[in-house]
């Protein structure tokens, strides 16, 4: 993401050849994320420009501007992949060369939002581009010396660079007693400091020999002291550079922090001191743990102690949802989870008989009764009086069954009834 230095150098080369010419013509078709979530329009921002002189650039932060000979001010934000190119001109710093080396001749630029041109000879052509669609581009409609005090500069912090006179030392002490965060998140704060991305925090840190980890609010005066000229060393040194990381001094991190994740890439510094990745305040912090040593309270102990307390009753987060919740007698309430229901040895093959009865069904069907004869006609019809004669004969009542009662009895066969007919079946196979 571009940040305080990256945002420094898109002012530099605006200022050299924007700033006094005169906007003949503007093209932005409508980005509902780049225009519309910034509370404006392409056709809004096409108005707003065509017609006006460049009378001044500036910067705060991650914000840089346009002050327009008339309001409404172009106010925008580079978000995480944005930048602004000019045509026959190199903007981009080296490593955003490299990602766009093969879109040199291509104009307007790919992933353009919207791109303008003055008027004069020669005249200038100038885009911006932005492949995420993060980037933030709105009108400010106040007079331009008013700018910064209007949303959305007015809720960010100083700038570490422009704002001098606001960001002093006793300005820093005070945010740090102020908040009980990691100071990593303290320095990403915009509304704090306006300005400080990933890689410059952790340049910060490395440089006043802190770890990331550790709240903002455990410091002495003698860290805070380091931590100010920290921020003032690299956000100085890396706005004078213009983001040009190859201009950056040779015992940065900066220089050996990007083999996270790369095969063959470095893991150490040249000196051999290791250099480790975590995560602090949702954000990837690059650390050397031999340089930055935890001298006081950090997110990773409040852990420790949360899970190490026998009392808690309550999770951290969710009242009531505790594991060791306490009666007012002092007994303590063990809810058990209900045990899953067990497998049986039989359950498994009883199933496996049943699928193989019922293949045996399928693959050998009962055969259509043949066409009987007249002389077994003659004895079934014998059997069957003789039959009709026992029935009409009294039966004691107890051994009486009805048909009915022989069809509810047939459920209450026994289960085992099932491995019988597979033994006989196998027999007969065997046979």
């Amino acid at each position: 993401m571009p940040e305080i230095a990256e945002v420094a150098r898109v002012v530099y080369y605006l200022r050299q050849h924007l700033v006094g010419k005169t906007i003949r013509k503007v093209v932005a078709p409508d980005d509902n994320n780049v225009f519309g979530k910034a509370g404006t329009s392409g056709p809004a921002f096409e108005k707003a420009l065509t017609g006006k002189t460049v009378e001044e650039v500036g910067s705060q932060g991650k914000y840089f501007w346009m002050v327009l000979s008339s309001p409404p001010h172009a106010v925008m934000h580079l978000g995480m992949t944005g930048w602004v190119q000019i045509r026959g001109i190199q903007t981009g710093y080296t490593r955003y060369v490299e990602r766009t080396k093969g879109d040199r001749e291509q104009w307007p630029p790919k992933f353009w939002k919207f791109h303008l041109e003055t008027d004069g000879d020669p005249k200038v052509e100038v885009a911006f581009t932005d492949a995420r669609r993060f980037g933030r581009v709105r009108l400010v409609d106040c007079p331009g010396k008013d700018i910064r005090k209007h949303s959305p500069l007015v809720e960010n912090g100083p700038d570490p660079v422009v704002d001098k006179d606001r960001f002093t030392e006793e300005f820093l002490r005070k945010k740090m007693k102020s908040r009980h965060v990691p100071i990593k998140a303290l320095l990403l704060d915009q509304t704090t400091i306006s300005g400080i991305g990933n890689w410059v925090g952790d340049e910060i840190l490395y440089q006043a020999k802190l770890h990331p980890e550790q709240y903002c609010d455990d410091f002495d005066d003698a860290d805070i002291a380091a931590l100010y000229k920290a921020i003032c060393y690299v956000c100085d040194t890396a706005v004078e550079k213009l983001g040009d990381s190859d201009q950056f001094p040779e015992h940065w991190l900066f220089k050996h922090r990007w083999g996270k994740g790369k095969k063959d890439a470095a893991t150490t510094l040249p000196n051999g001191d290791k250099i480790t990745h975590i995560t602090v305040g949702g954000r990837t912090s690059c650390v050397v743990p031999s340089v930055q040593k935890k001298r006081g309270r950090t997110t990773i102990d409040d852990v420790k102690e949360e899970s190490a307390s026998p009392d808690e009753t309550e999770s951290r987060f969710f009242k009531g949802k505790g594991k060791n919740k306490k009666q007012a007698n002092g007994k303590e309430d063990v809810e058990e989870r209900p045990n899953k229901k067990a497998r049986t040895a039989k359950s498994k093959p009883a199933k496996k008989e049943e699928e193989e009865v019922e293949v045996e069904k399928e693959s050998n069907p009962t055969p259509r009764a043949s066409r009987k004869s007249n002389k077994q006609k003659k004895e079934d019809e014998q059997e069957r009086d003789e039959e009709e004669e026992e029935e009409a004969k009294p039966a004691p009542k107890a051994s009486r069954r009805t048909s009915k009662q022989k069809k509810e009895e047939k459920p209450s066969e026994p289960p085992l009834e099932l491995g019988r007919r597979r033994s006989s079946r196998l027999s007969r196979v065997a046979a």
